[in-house]
Protein backbone atom coordinates (compact mmCIF):
# COMPACT_ATOMS: atom_id res chain seq x y z
CA UNK A 1 0.00 0.00 0.00
CA UNK A 2 1.29 3.67 -1.16
CA UNK A 3 2.03 6.36 1.60
CA UNK A 4 -1.01 8.02 -0.05
CA UNK A 5 -3.45 5.32 0.87
CA UNK A 6 -1.83 5.17 4.99
CA UNK A 7 -2.10 8.52 5.23
CA UNK A 8 -5.67 8.18 4.08
CA UNK A 9 -6.35 5.78 6.91
CA UNK A 10 -4.73 7.88 9.64
CA UNK A 11 -6.20 10.75 8.37
CA UNK A 12 -9.74 9.04 8.26
CA UNK A 13 -10.11 9.27 12.30
CA UNK A 14 -11.30 6.03 12.27
CA UNK A 15 -9.49 3.97 15.60
CA UNK A 16 -6.17 2.29 13.97
CA UNK A 17 -4.63 -0.86 15.51
CA UNK A 18 -0.90 -1.75 14.63
CA UNK A 19 0.04 -5.67 14.30
CA UNK A 20 3.83 -6.06 14.85
CA UNK A 21 5.41 -9.19 14.34
CA UNK A 22 7.49 -9.93 17.12
CA UNK A 23 9.02 -13.33 16.77
CA UNK A 24 9.39 -15.59 14.30
CA UNK A 25 10.49 -19.52 15.18
CA UNK A 26 10.62 -21.99 12.11
CA UNK A 27 9.10 -21.14 8.39
CA UNK A 28 6.88 -18.02 7.84
CA UNK A 29 5.64 -15.70 5.41
CA UNK A 30 7.08 -12.98 6.69
CA UNK A 31 10.01 -11.96 9.18
CA UNK A 32 10.10 -10.05 12.27
CA UNK A 33 9.40 -6.93 12.24
CA UNK A 34 6.89 -7.24 9.87
CA UNK A 35 4.02 -4.52 10.56
CA UNK A 36 0.55 -3.57 9.02
CA UNK A 37 -2.17 -1.77 10.36
CA UNK A 38 -5.94 -1.97 10.75
CA UNK A 39 -9.16 0.23 11.13
CA UNK A 40 -12.41 -0.93 11.21
CA UNK A 41 -12.77 -0.71 7.20
CA UNK A 42 -9.72 -0.59 6.18
CA UNK A 43 -5.88 -2.93 5.96
CA UNK A 44 -2.62 -1.17 5.40
CA UNK A 45 0.88 -3.19 4.76
CA UNK A 46 0.85 -7.09 5.52
CA UNK A 47 2.29 -9.37 7.78
CA UNK A 48 2.03 -12.23 4.83
CA UNK A 49 -1.69 -12.96 3.98
CA UNK A 50 -3.29 -16.33 4.01
CA UNK A 51 -5.01 -16.99 7.38
CA UNK A 52 -2.48 -15.61 9.91
CA UNK A 53 -3.59 -12.44 8.42
CA UNK A 54 -7.13 -13.09 8.66
CA UNK A 55 -7.19 -13.89 12.11
CA UNK A 56 -4.87 -11.17 12.75
CA UNK A 57 -6.97 -8.49 11.47
CA UNK A 58 -10.10 -9.88 13.17
CA UNK A 59 -8.33 -10.12 16.13
CA UNK A 60 -7.51 -6.15 15.62
CA UNK A 61 -11.42 -5.17 14.98
CA UNK A 62 -12.16 -6.94 18.15
CA UNK A 63 -9.80 -4.87 20.22
CA UNK A 64 -10.91 -2.20 18.60
CA UNK A 65 -14.88 -3.31 19.76
CA UNK A 66 -14.26 -3.53 22.74
CA UNK A 67 -12.34 -0.36 23.62
CA UNK A 68 -8.62 -2.75 24.94
CA UNK A 69 -5.03 -0.64 24.24
CA UNK A 70 -3.16 -3.91 23.75
CA UNK A 71 -3.16 -7.81 22.52
CA UNK A 72 -0.84 -10.59 22.24
CA UNK A 73 -1.14 -13.88 19.58
CA UNK A 74 0.95 -16.35 19.20
CA UNK A 75 -0.33 -18.44 16.20
CA UNK A 76 0.75 -21.35 15.05
CA UNK A 77 1.26 -22.04 11.11
CA UNK A 78 -0.23 -25.00 10.61
CA UNK A 79 -3.40 -26.74 9.82
CA UNK A 80 -5.91 -24.89 12.46
CA UNK A 81 -4.86 -21.62 11.14
CA UNK A 82 -5.55 -22.46 7.01
CA UNK A 83 -1.89 -22.46 6.70
CA UNK A 84 1.31 -25.09 6.27
CA UNK A 85 4.07 -23.33 6.37
CA UNK A 86 5.06 -25.19 9.54
CA UNK A 87 6.57 -22.52 12.04
CA UNK A 88 5.29 -20.53 14.83
CA UNK A 89 4.86 -16.24 14.76
CA UNK A 90 4.04 -14.35 17.49
CA UNK A 91 2.00 -11.21 17.13
CA UNK A 92 1.48 -7.92 19.26
CA UNK A 93 -1.19 -5.46 18.57
CA UNK A 94 -1.59 -2.02 19.52
CA UNK A 95 -4.24 0.67 19.59
CA UNK A 96 -2.64 4.15 17.80
CA UNK A 97 -2.67 7.14 20.53
CA UNK A 98 -3.08 10.53 18.94
CA UNK A 99 0.15 11.34 19.34
CA UNK A 100 0.68 7.69 17.39
CA UNK A 101 -1.76 8.65 14.43
CA UNK A 102 -0.45 12.52 14.42
CA UNK A 103 3.21 11.18 14.09
CA UNK A 104 1.80 8.25 11.30
CA UNK A 105 0.49 11.41 9.54
CA UNK A 106 3.70 13.29 9.50
CA UNK A 107 6.07 10.22 8.59
CA UNK A 108 3.52 9.43 5.63
CA UNK A 109 3.43 13.04 4.41
CA UNK A 110 7.63 13.00 4.17
CA UNK A 111 7.42 9.59 2.73
CA UNK A 112 4.87 11.31 -0.36
CA UNK A 113 7.27 13.93 -0.51
CA UNK A 114 10.04 11.99 -0.98
CA UNK A 115 8.62 9.95 -3.64
CA UNK A 116 11.36 9.43 -6.81
CA UNK A 117 9.32 11.21 -10.11
CA UNK A 118 8.65 9.21 -13.02
CA UNK A 119 8.00 11.48 -15.99
CA UNK A 120 5.95 9.59 -19.07
CA UNK A 121 6.30 12.43 -21.88
CA UNK A 122 3.39 11.35 -24.27
CA UNK A 123 0.18 10.23 -23.43
CA UNK A 124 -0.30 7.89 -26.54
CA UNK A 125 -1.20 4.29 -26.28
CA UNK A 126 2.22 3.43 -24.76
CA UNK A 127 2.10 6.58 -22.45
CA UNK A 128 -1.45 5.25 -20.77
CA UNK A 129 -0.14 1.96 -20.74
CA UNK A 130 2.12 2.88 -18.62
CA UNK A 131 0.34 5.32 -16.37
CA UNK A 132 -2.34 2.37 -15.89
CA UNK A 133 0.77 0.41 -14.05
CA UNK A 134 2.89 3.40 -12.59
CA UNK A 135 -0.45 4.65 -10.93
CA UNK A 136 -0.32 1.74 -8.29
CA UNK A 137 3.37 2.41 -7.03
CA UNK A 138 5.03 3.91 -4.77
CA UNK A 139 6.10 6.97 -7.61
CA UNK A 140 4.93 10.16 -7.79
CA UNK A 141 3.95 9.94 -11.62
CA UNK A 142 3.84 12.93 -13.95
CA UNK A 143 1.85 12.53 -17.80
CA UNK A 144 2.97 15.39 -19.53
CA UNK A 145 1.58 16.31 -23.24
CA UNK A 146 0.75 18.79 -25.24
CA UNK A 147 -2.32 17.69 -26.73
CA UNK A 148 -5.35 17.91 -24.71
CA UNK A 149 -7.59 15.50 -26.09
CA UNK A 150 -5.21 12.72 -25.40
CA UNK A 151 -4.41 13.53 -22.15
CA UNK A 152 -8.02 13.01 -21.30
CA UNK A 153 -7.89 10.10 -22.57
CA UNK A 154 -6.01 8.89 -20.03
CA UNK A 155 -8.40 7.39 -16.74
CA UNK A 156 -5.31 6.12 -14.74
CA UNK A 157 -4.87 8.34 -11.01
CA UNK A 158 -1.92 10.19 -12.11
CA UNK A 159 -0.50 13.59 -12.11
CA UNK A 160 -1.54 15.10 -15.97
CA UNK A 161 0.29 18.09 -17.04
CA UNK A 162 -1.03 19.93 -20.22
CA UNK A 163 2.61 21.50 -21.39
CA UNK A 164 3.06 23.86 -24.87
CA UNK A 165 7.38 23.15 -23.79
CA UNK A 166 7.32 19.59 -22.46
CA UNK A 167 11.41 19.97 -22.29
CA UNK A 168 10.39 22.92 -19.12
CA UNK A 169 8.62 19.92 -17.24
CA UNK A 170 11.86 17.86 -17.22
CA UNK A 171 14.36 20.94 -16.55
CA UNK A 172 12.41 21.62 -13.23
CA UNK A 173 12.08 17.81 -12.39
CA UNK A 174 14.42 16.94 -9.30
CA UNK A 175 16.92 15.15 -8.76
CA UNK A 176 16.98 10.99 -9.31
CA UNK A 177 14.00 11.30 -12.15
CA UNK A 178 12.93 9.07 -13.96
CA UNK A 179 11.73 9.69 -17.88
CA UNK A 180 10.03 8.08 -20.39
CA UNK A 181 9.91 9.69 -24.02
CA UNK A 182 7.72 8.22 -26.17
CA UNK A 183 5.36 11.46 -28.18
CA UNK A 184 3.83 11.48 -31.47
CA UNK A 185 6.86 13.08 -33.28
CA UNK A 186 10.21 12.05 -33.32
CA UNK A 187 12.24 15.47 -33.49
CA UNK A 188 10.52 16.54 -30.42
CA UNK A 189 11.58 12.90 -28.48
CA UNK A 190 15.04 13.89 -29.66
CA UNK A 191 14.69 17.10 -28.16
CA UNK A 192 13.35 15.37 -24.87
CA UNK A 193 15.75 13.07 -24.86
CA UNK A 194 18.76 15.75 -25.49
CA UNK A 195 16.97 17.76 -22.70
CA UNK A 196 16.76 14.23 -20.36
CA UNK A 197 20.50 13.19 -20.51
CA UNK A 198 21.73 16.74 -20.37
CA UNK A 199 20.70 17.13 -16.91
CA UNK A 200 23.27 14.94 -15.69
CA UNK A 201 21.28 13.59 -12.59
CA UNK A 202 18.63 11.38 -13.92
CA UNK A 203 18.14 7.88 -12.60
CA UNK A 204 16.74 6.36 -16.08
CA UNK A 205 16.10 8.09 -20.11
CA UNK A 206 14.45 6.25 -21.67
CA UNK A 207 13.47 6.86 -25.38
CA UNK A 208 11.08 4.35 -27.62
CA UNK A 209 12.25 3.52 -30.61
CA UNK A 210 14.40 1.06 -32.64
CA UNK A 211 18.07 0.61 -32.40
CA UNK A 212 18.16 2.59 -36.01
CA UNK A 213 16.26 5.73 -33.87
CA UNK A 214 18.94 5.27 -31.62
CA UNK A 215 21.58 5.59 -33.97
CA UNK A 216 19.60 8.44 -35.82
CA UNK A 217 19.31 10.47 -32.20
CA UNK A 218 23.54 9.72 -31.71
CA UNK A 219 24.12 11.08 -35.01
CA UNK A 220 22.33 14.34 -34.56
CA UNK A 221 23.86 14.94 -31.25
CA UNK A 222 27.51 15.33 -32.79
CA UNK A 223 28.97 14.77 -29.03
CA UNK A 224 26.55 17.35 -27.19
CA UNK A 225 25.46 15.24 -24.77
CA UNK A 226 26.29 11.15 -23.52
CA UNK A 227 24.34 8.66 -24.84
CA UNK A 228 25.42 5.92 -22.74
CA UNK A 229 22.82 6.25 -20.14
CA UNK A 230 20.14 6.24 -22.46
CA UNK A 231 17.82 3.14 -23.04
CA UNK A 232 16.97 2.48 -26.81
CA UNK A 233 15.29 0.42 -27.44
CA UNK A 234 12.61 0.43 -24.01
CA UNK A 235 11.35 -2.66 -22.92
CA UNK A 236 12.90 -5.96 -23.63
CA UNK A 237 14.13 -5.25 -27.47
CA UNK A 238 14.37 -9.26 -27.69
CA UNK A 239 10.54 -10.32 -27.13
CA UNK A 240 8.51 -8.90 -30.42
CA UNK A 241 5.41 -7.81 -28.78
CA UNK A 242 4.01 -4.34 -29.84
CA UNK A 243 0.85 -4.04 -28.08
CA UNK A 244 1.08 -0.91 -25.39
CA UNK A 245 0.28 -2.68 -22.86
CA UNK A 246 3.34 -5.05 -23.18
CA UNK A 247 5.67 -2.41 -23.78
CA UNK A 248 4.42 -1.09 -20.41
CA UNK A 249 5.30 -3.99 -18.37
CA UNK A 250 8.63 -4.74 -20.04
CA UNK A 251 9.44 -1.10 -19.40
CA UNK A 252 7.93 -0.84 -15.58
CA UNK A 253 11.14 -3.35 -14.16
CA UNK A 254 13.92 -1.37 -16.11
CA UNK A 255 12.36 2.19 -14.42
CA UNK A 256 11.72 0.62 -11.03
CA UNK A 257 15.73 -0.86 -11.30
CA UNK A 258 16.91 2.41 -11.82
CA UNK A 259 15.13 4.64 -9.24
CA UNK A 260 16.87 4.67 -5.49
CA UNK A 261 13.46 2.96 -3.54
CA UNK A 262 13.27 3.10 -0.60
CA UNK A 263 10.33 1.31 2.02
CA UNK A 264 8.77 3.70 4.11
CA UNK A 265 5.98 1.37 5.26
CA UNK A 266 7.65 0.02 8.07
CA UNK A 267 8.36 3.81 9.38
CA UNK A 268 5.10 5.13 9.00
CA UNK A 269 3.42 2.08 10.67
CA UNK A 270 5.82 2.51 13.89
CA UNK A 271 3.90 3.79 17.08
CA UNK A 272 5.41 5.80 20.33
CA UNK A 273 5.25 2.32 21.83
CA UNK A 274 7.43 0.50 18.81
CA UNK A 275 10.34 -1.83 20.56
Amino acid sequence: MTPSELSALAASGDPIVRILVTEVRGSAPREAGAKMVVTPRGIAGTIGGGGLEYQAIERARALIADGAEKAELDVTLGPESGQCCGGRVRLSLTLFSETDREAALRRAQAAIDAQPHVYILGSGHVGRALADLFQHLPFRTILVDQRAAELARCAATVEKRLSAIPEAEIANAPPRSAFIILTHDHGLDFLLTEAALSRGDAAYVGLIGSATKRAVFERSQRGKTQTAALTCPIGAPGIDDKRPEIIAALVLPEVITALDTHRATDSILATGTSP
